[in-house]
């Protein structure tokens, strides 16, 4: 496997796991939270999400330099950040099969 693909498929991981923090603290942790007064799973899936979100920042930015992605694209993988399915989304339609 060479570095290329290596990279993409870290990018892969990373795009997977910070959606799937994403719909635990919206789905799991928040309502702990509200419903039945137990924020200490925000503080520790909140705290997970905030470190895949910014390595998926970075790794969108990594691979709109390694791909040659157009500037639409980059801004698409951003924005796919704050929906609760868009890395799921960016993962399928903007990486290449390694």
């Amino acid at each position: 496997m060479s570095k290329e693909d290596k990279s993409i498929t870290a990018f892969r991981w990373v795009s997977i796991l910070e959606a799937i923090s994403f719909l635990l603290l919206l789905f799991v942790a928040m309502p702990l939270k509200y419903i039945w007064e137990m924020p200490e799973y925000v503080r520790i899936v909140g705290m997970a999400h905030g470190i895949l979100f910014i390595l998926y920042l970075l790794g969108g930015y990594w691979m709109y330099e390694k791909l040659g992605w157009s500037v639409k694209i980059l801004l698409i993988v951003f924005l796919s950040s704050i929906l609760p399915f868009g890395p799921f989304i960016v993962e399928r339609k903007y990486l290449p099969k390694v």
